[in-house]
């Protein structure tokens, strides 16, 4: 009886026609997938989550590490729109008022922007360009004025040094009048620096001031932001830089520092209170200026254009 059962079933699985089958899925089962992948690649294993935990501090470094950008800027008035036009400031966009007076200072702001090139002219009716400026004075012309991309105090450093070159730069120490800081760039470039460094706080930017100061030179001379200038100057220590502040208590006179020849950073403060205490700490070495004539102090244009030419002379 059991040899007929099993013959019965045998028959039955045997028999033709359609079948319910795998579909191929244990034949596929039974392929290989390919070579395992390295447990960096592996989602979920340790090696994996270590990976993008770096990836993502890299990332934040690279960010941290960008200068960034300042904020745009309005230029108002016929005769400053005319001024910061024919003084080669950046530009994006030339605002005129409908219907305004077509005056010479008008056509020659109008010409100026035609010639340069790149910037944008925009009519609008007078409400609107009030409205943009806050209720100023605007004279039926406004100028807008990208915001400044700032480099990172670092990449300064670093750029001397691929050309072979000792770094020359000179950092801000409390500066808030943007014609100083243009000034200062005119004479780092003047010169042969490298850059300027800035605080981003209680310090002045690449305003449209700063530009026409700065004479065109802000367009060759690269302008780095910190956040913390002790802790710049201290970065730029640990890369063989020599810190050098301007005091007008200084240990010893500009002409006689011989590390000016070499990689520096000459610090500059503010014309009333000089550098302050931290950075005045931080400095490798103070010198002051000589003033025969008596006078109490230079501002930042100027104490930086002296000890520069001293450091440009002594490279020489």
């Amino acid at each position: 009886m059991a040899g007929n059962s099993q013959r019965r079933n045998r028959r039955t699985s045997n028999k033709k026609g359609a079948q319910v089958g795998s579909g191929g899925k244990r034949r596929r089962g039974l392929e290989g997938k390919g070579p395992t992948p390295p447990a960096a690649a592996r989602k979920g294993h340790v090696q994996n989550r270590a990976a993008n935990a770096k990836a993502k501090q890299t990332a934040r470094r690279q960010v941290a590490r960008r200068g960034g950008k300042g904020t745009s800027e309005m230029v108002v008035g016929r005769n400053p729109v005319f001024e910061a036009l024919r003084d080669g400031v950046p530009a994006s966009t030339l605002y005129v008022q409908q219907f305004i007076d077509n005056d010479e200072r008008v056509r020659e702001a109008l010409q100026l922007a035609a010639d340069r090139g790149g910037i944008h002219l925009m009519e609008a009716p007078k409400p609107e360009l009030d409205r943009m400026t806050n209720g100023l004075n605007h004279q039926g012309l406004v100028l807008q004025v990208p915001a400044y991309e700032y480099a990172h105090p670092e990449d300064l450093a670093a750029a001397a040094f691929d050309e072979g070159e000792d770094p020359l730069i000179v950092a801000l120490d409390g500066v808030t009048d943007p014609r100083n800081l243009g000034a200062v760039v005119r004479s780092v470039s003047a010169f042969g620096g490298h850059g300027v460094v800035v605080p981003e706080r209680r310090a002045a930017g690449m305003t449209a001031g700063a530009w026409k100061s700065s004479a065109g030179a802000a367009a060759r001379t690269p302008v780095a932001r910190c956040t913390n200038l002790t802790r710049t100057l201290e970065a730029y220590k640990k890369a063989g830089v020599t810190v050098v502040g301007l005091a007008a208590d200084g240990e010893s006179e500009v002409g006689e520092l011989a590390a000016l020849g070499g990689p520096v950073v000459i610090v500059v403060g503010s014309e009333g209170k000089g550098l302050s205490r931290l950075v005045g700490e931080t400095c490798d070495y103070r010198v002051r200026i000589p003033m025969p004539g008596g006078a109490e102090s230079l501002n930042a244009g100027v104490a930086a254009g002296v000890v520069l030419y001293e450091a440009s002379r002594r490279r020489v």
